[in-house]
């Protein structure tokens, strides 16, 4: 595996968990909220990297509402995981957005901004890509400022 590809997978999973956590203990017991940010996008993000791993997400937001969301991944020619807004219902705008699958499988989207990129992840979503692969299935991240993919340095 490319030392970018792992280099991005670890920093999309420690987002994730600052994500999901809600916040940061600090040393000294005072916890620091993640800082919220209005996200307001027009994503589209296709890319073919040099390992087989593709990626195909348009995601449009504003004021923190998702109004479009269709992303598919492929991880190399193993399989593939699929994800769409009609699938998804909307529940928190703050700090980071968060959708949750209709099905009540337990499927979550999160976006969320830093200042390089728009994040938009997925957590507990195995039942939506072929079997064996999720744990090969990345993030997908937006230029905030083109909504092209971004890059990962």
């Amino acid at each position: 595996m490319r030392p970018d590809r792992l280099l991005l997978r670890a920093l999309a999973a420690m987002a994730l968990a600052v994500v999901v956590a809600g916040c940061i203990q600090l040393p000294f017991g005072r916890p620091t909220p993640i800082a919220s940010r209005d996200i307001d996008l027009a994503g589209d993000c296709r890319r073919t990297e040099e390992d087989g791993f593709r990626e195909d997400a348009q995601l449009r937001v504003a004021d923190n509402t998702v109004q479009q969301l269709s992303w598919r991944l492929w991880v190399g020619k193993r399989g593939s995981c699929s994800f769409n807004l009609a699938d998804f219902r909307q529940v928190r705008k703050s700090p980071h957005i968060e959708l949750r699958a209709n099905d009540g499988s337990g499927c979550k989207l999160m976006v969320w901004q830093d200042p390089r990129r728009v994040t938009l992840a997925h957590a507990s979503c195995q039942q939506r890509c072929s079997p064996g692969i999720y744990e090969e299935a990345w993030p997908v991240m937006f230029d905030p400022d083109t909504g092209n993919c971004a890059t990962t340095r």
